[in-house]
C-alpha cells in the first residue's frame, strides 16, 4: 500500500484492496481516486534543514515519543521498554569490520545519536554530530558454566536502564565464547527504536558486513530523510484539522465509558503498575496454521482477524463481556521514504468489538473485519492523541486497553555471509507492559504465539491453561466455522467443570476487588500476596576487581580503562572456582 500511495500521491485505504481483489477492479478503483485527489491530500515528509549543515535548532518530540518519555518520567529507570535482541555467532568473525558497520550505521541514522534533555520545561531531540559505538567484549570461552554466564549476560544487559538525557540510548555486546562461536546483544531504547526498527539494523548490518569485509565502500543508499524530519512532519499534520474526520471516527467508536476487561486474576492489582512480567511460548502446529490460513482465505479475511476473533472467544469465555476493547500494534510504515528508518513510528490501535446476540464465529469474524479495516483506516491518529481526546477516567489500568494482540510481520531478511552465520535467539522477557498480550508469529514449524503476561496478576499455570485452551478453540472453529460462541465455551475440551468452577470463582473474587479502595487488600485474598519483583536498584552491589587471567573480562573497546565489574558474588562463585 505504501508503495501505490508513493506511486500516485493518493490516500489509499487497506480497506480498498479488499473490496477490489482484481487487478482490474484495483485500477478502475485508483483511476476513480485519482481524480478526487489533491496535492494537500498526501503531503511530503522534507528534511528540516539540509542534512549537511546539521540540527542546530530544537527539535520535537514524535507523539509517540513523548509518550514514552512521559512514562520515563513516571517510572524513573523503567527497563519494560528496552527492546533487546540476540544473534548467535557461526563462523569467522571479524570484530573489526564489526565495529566499522556499526560506526557507518551510526553515521547513517541520527536516531542512533539523539537524546532527550528538557529545554524551558519540554523535552527535545537533541542530536550529536558524532557518537562512539557503544560497543562492549565480554570473554566467556574459559568459563566452566558457560551457559549460566551467558545467560547472566543476557538477562543484565537487556534489564540494565538508560539514561534518556546523558544517552547513547542503545548498545552493542558481543559475548565471546569460542573461536568460532559468539552471540551479539543488541539492545535499544524503544524510545529510538521498534520491531521494524531491528529488521532495518540487521539487513544494514549484514549488507555492510559483507562489503567491508571484501574491502569494498557501502553499497547502502544515502538516507532522504531522518527520524527527526518525521516527527517535525507529524506536528504539522496536527495544527489544523487535516485529521478532524479520523478524530471524528474515533470519537464515535470509543466514546463515552469504555469496558474495563473484567478478566480473573490470580492475585490482587498492585496500585502502582510494576512492570514485572513474563513469556509462555506456545506452538500451534504447522497443520493447524495452514488450516487457519485456509479457513482466513475462503471468509475473505486475514490470519491476523481469525486469530484475534478466536482470541476474543477465549476472552468472552471467561469474562462472559459482550464489548470487547483490545489493543494492537501498527507499524505505521505507510510511506516508502520511512520504511528504511530507524526510529519509533509503531502505533497502537484500539479495536472494539460487539460479542452480543450469541454470533457464529463466522459472524463474528465478519464483525472483526469490519471493525479492523474501520481501525486500519483512521490509523494515522496516534495513540497519545487518541487518550488526550477521549481522557478515559481508568482506576489503575492502562489508559483504553488491558490486553494487546499483534500478529508480528516485521521483515526479517535473511543473513548470508561468507564463513559466518548470523542466527537470531530469543531473550527471555522478565517485563509486561499490558495485564496480557498475545505475539505470534508465523515460523515455517507453524504458529509461534508468545503470552507476556504480568506476573503480579496470573500464575504460569493459568497462562499454560488459556494457551492450551485458545488451541482447543481454534480446532473447533476449523471444524465447524457456523457454531455459536456459546455452543463453543460449553465444549469440555474448552474448559473442564472444574476449571469453570475454578473460573466462576476468581470471577466473584475480580468483582469483590473491583469493589474495594485500590489501596487496601481485599479480605478475599486473606494473607497471600504475589512476589515482589527484585528490582537492580535494590540490590545492594559488590565491587570486585578481576585480574586478567580469570576467567571473565570485560573490556570496553573505548580507550578509557575498563572499570571495576558489578556484579553477583554468588555468581562469581560458580564460574571461578
Amino acid at each position: 500500500m505504501s508503495r501505490l500511495r508513493t506511486r500516485f500521491q493518493i490516500e489509499l485505504p487497506l480497506r480498498g484492496l479488499f473490496e477490489h481483489p482484481t487487478l482490474a477492479d484495483l485500477a478502475a478503483y485508483l483511476e476513480a481516486a485519482l481524480t478526487q485527489a489533491s496535492p494537500e491530500h498526501y503531503p511530503s515528509i522534507e528534511p528540516v534543514q539540509p542534512l549537511r549543515e546539521g540540527r542546530d535548532r530544537p527539535l520535537p518530540l514524535s507523539f509517540a515519543q513523548e509518550r514514552l518519555w512521559f512514562v520515563e518520567q513516571l517510572h524513573p529507570g523503567n527497563t519494560a521498554y528496552n527492546e533487546p535482541a540476540a544473534l548467535q555467532i557461526t563462523g569467522t568473525f571479524d570484530l573489526d569490520v564489526f565495529q566499522r558497520c556499526l560506526a557507518e550505521i551510526v553515521r547513517r541514522h541520527e536516531i542512533l545519536r539523539t537524546t532527550f534533555p528538557v529545554v524551558q520545561g519540554q523535552p527535545i531531540q537533541q542530536i550529536a554530530p558524532t557518537l562512539e559505538v557503544p560497543l562492549s567484549i565480554i570473554d566467556l570461552r574459559a568459563a566452566e558454566q558457560q551457559p549460566d554466564a551467558v545467560q547472566y549476560w543476557i538477562t543484565f544487559d537487556a534489564q540494565y536502564p538508560f539514561d534518556l538525557i546523558q544517552g547513547p540510548l542503545w548498545r552493542v555486546t558481543v559475548l565471546q565464547l569460542g573461536d568460532r562461536q559468539g552471540i551479539v546483544l543488541f539492545t535499544l531504547h524503544h524510545i529510538i527504536s521498534d520491531g521494524w526498527s531491528k529488521g532495518v539494523l540487521t539487513h544494514e548490518l549484514a549488507t555492510l558486513y559483507r562489503a567491508f569485509a571484501d574491502g569494498k565502500p557501502s553499497p547502502l543508499v544515502e538516507l532522504p530523510i531522518q527520524y527527526a524530519d518525521f516527527a517535525v512532519w507529524q506536528r504539522q499534520q496536527f495544527t489544523g484539522d487535516r485529521f478532524d474526520p479520523q478524530l471524528t471516527y474515533w470519537r464515535r467508536q470509543l466514546g463515552g465509558t469504555l469496558p474495563i476487561l473484567t478478566l480473573p486474576t490470580d492475585f490482587p492489582r498492585p496500585t502502582v503498575q510494576t512492570f514485572a512480567g513474563a513469556i509462555a511460548p506456545f506452538r500451534l502446529s504447522s497443520d493447524l496454521t495452514q488450516a487457519l490460513q485456509t479457513l482466513s482465505q475462503r471468509t475473505e479475511t486475514t490470519l491476523f482477524m481469525t486469530l484475534l476473533a478466536a482470541f476474543q472467544t477465549l476472552l468472552y469465555r471467561y469474562t462472559r463481556q459482550v464489548d470487547l476493547v483490545i489493543g494492537t500494534d501498527v507499524a505505521n510504515r505507510n510511506r516508502a521514504e520511512i520504511e528504511g528508518l530507524i526510529g519509533f513510528f509503531v502505533n497502537l490501535l484500539v479495536l472494539r468489538t460487539d460479542l452480543s446476540g450469541n454470533p457464529s464465529f463466522k459472524t463474528l469474524l465478519s464483525r472483526v473485519r469490519d471493525v479492523t479495516l474501520a481501525a486500519y483506516a483512521h490509523q494515522d491518529v496516534p495513540f497519545s492523541q487518541l487518550v488526550e481526546v477521549l481522557q478515559p477516567d481508568r482506576r489503575g489500568t492502562n489508559s483504553l486497553f488491558q490486553v494487546l494482540f499483534v500478529l508480528q510481520n516485521a521483515p526479517a531478511p535473511a543473513i548470508a555471509l561468507p564463513d559466518l552465520t548470523l542466527t537470531a535467539l530469543p531473550i527471555p522477557s522478565q517485563t509486561a507492559k499490558f495485564d496480557l498480550a498475545l505475539f505470534c508469529q508465523e515460523t515455517p514449524e507453524g504458529l509461534l504465539v508468545d503470552w507476556n503476561y504480568s506476573t503480579d496478576l496470573f500464575a504460569a499455570t493459568t497462562i499454560t491453561r488459556m494457551a492450551h485452551q485458545f488451541e482447543a478453540i481454534l480446532q473447533q472453529i476449523l471444524d465447524n466455522p457456523d457454531i455459536t460462541l456459546d455452543a463453543l465455551s460449553d465444549d469440555s475440551s474448552v474448559l473442564t467443570s472444574e476449571e469453570q468452577q475454578s473460573v466462576n470463582q476468581q470471577l466473584l473474587n475480580q468483582q469483590l476487588l473491583n469493589q474495594q479502595p485500590l489501596n487496601q487488600q481485599p479480605p478475599i485474598f486473606g494473607e497471600h500476596r504475589p512476589p515482589k519483583k527484585r528490582k537492580f536498584q535494590a540490590i545492594a552491589p559488590k565491587t570486585v576487581q578481576i585480574p586478567q587471567s580469570a576467567v571473565v573480562l570485560h573490556q570496553f573497546s573505548q580507550s578509557d580503562p575498563p572499570f571495576p565489574l558489578v556484579c553477583s558474588q554468588i555468581w562469581l562463585r560458580s564460574i571461578l572456582k
